[in-house]
């Protein structure tokens, strides 16, 4: 994409169980990563809760031992959302859901982790691919002129400080279009991730994102599962770590300090900082993550109006944008509070950044497969 396309896509019930509410949609086995399994959605991707008219129990005992780097969560019922008076309408109401056990990484996917992928694959992420302009065209407003040919180049949004304070509601005045920016060179031309082995990958779009997973077995966690693991069974806290504010004496997370954007950010080595009671590092702050869900506004009055949703999950392979979670090191409490456990964003699935990346669950059913080519080596 160009700077302008770039910079514009970036902004932006069923039947009664045995237990009397309703049954619903949700997401247990399959790789929701290449766009055949996401065309096989509505075939094989959904499973009912309680097709027959019983109620599964929930999932709460691991099958096994947990593949390396990743934690048994085990299934059960929360609150989503936040009725705090930071939320923001798209974290209301907050309503109840249960969700399947599952494993998830304790970090976030580093650049050696990533490296890894794309020695094994040849994978080229969509920040080194050559734009194509007339899929560009499809995503800008009717009028608008084709780009010059010398802007369709690889790259991808990078964070940029600005020399004086500014008016926080025109994001574009941090960021920058930069040509030849991607996860091997996070700040463009002439920048490497030489010493960064254990840093987030970054400038990762969805379908990056997707594909790893899909290749390390498992797939991108739904908005469900990500909270769930996140708020690690404190139940309506307004952090990760709990309902105590940020402390920059003794910070929970890697987020912002200074005046924003004033100063310069980047991101920190994975587990920096103490991890939630579920064991997982990193769930606010340092990098924004990608969720399997589609992002949408409303999605939440839906689900309170069906009663206790099990494992929810919207994922419309033909929307353009993707749900965000946890914040990442741009955040602070004077702008963006991203690192809210409960706070929800929307982010073009084709574009990455210097403050995007993900981390990978693997469902009992993807455990299994997986063990199954572990064992024949």
């Amino acid at each position: 994409m160009n700077a302008e396309g770039s910079v514009k896509s970036f902004q932006r019930g069923g039947r009664q169980g045995r237990r009397g509410y309703p049954c619903v949609l949700g997401v247990q086995s399959v790789f929701f990563g290449s766009p055949k399994a996401l065309a096989a959605l509505g075939a094989m991707a959904l499973v009912a809760a309680c097709s027959t008219g019983e109620v599964a129990p929930l999932m709460t005992e691991a099958p096994g031992d947990a593949p390396a780097g990743m934690v048994w969560i085990p299934g059960g019922r929360f609150d989503m959302g936040s009725e705090s008076p930071l939320a923001r309408p798209e974290e209301q109401p907050v309503h109840a859901v249960e969700v399947d056990g599952f494993f998830i990484d304790a970090y976030t996917v580093t650049n050696a982790r990533f490296r890894e992928f794309v020695d094994a694959t040849g994978y080229v992420t969509i920040a080194e691919r050559v734009p194509d302009v007339e899929t560009l065209m499809k995503q800008l407003p009717p009028g608008t002129p084709k780009p010059d040919e010398s802007l369709l180049v690889p790259g991808s949004l990078v964070f940029t400080p600005t020399k004086d304070p500014v008016d926080l509601r025109d994001w574009s005045q941090w960021w920058r279009w930069v040509p030849g920016a991607s996860w091997r060179h996070p700040h463009g031309h002439g920048t490497s991730i030489e010493g960064l082995d254990d840093h987030p990958v970054v400038h990762v779009a969805w379908d990056d994102a997707a594909a790893f997973a899909e290749w390390a077995g498992g797939r991108l966690p739904t908005e469900a599962e990500w909270e769930f693991a996140a708020r690690g069974g404190q139940e309506h806290a307004e952090h990760t770590w709990g309902e105590a504010s940020f402390d920059p004496a003794r910070p929970q997370a890697h987020i912002y300090t200074g005046t924003f954007p004033t100063l310069d950010a980047t991101t920190a080595p994975v587990g920096r900082h103490a991890p939630n009671a579920s064991g997982l590092y990193d769930m606010s702050g340092n990098v924004w993550q990608w969720t399997m869900d589609a992002f949408d506004a409303d999605t939440y009055r839906r689900d309170r109006a069906r009663g206790v949703v099990r494992n929810p999950a919207t994922a419309d392979s033909a929307s353009p944008e993707r749900t965000i979670r946890g914040g990442s090191h741009l955040c602070n409490d004077s702008y963006c509070r991203g690192y809210r456990v409960s706070l929800r964003s929307a982010n073009a699935r084709d574009s990455g950044a210097s403050h995007l990346g993900f981390r990978v669950v693997m469902t009992v059913t993807q455990w299994r497969a997986w063990n199954v080519r572990r064992r024949a080596g």
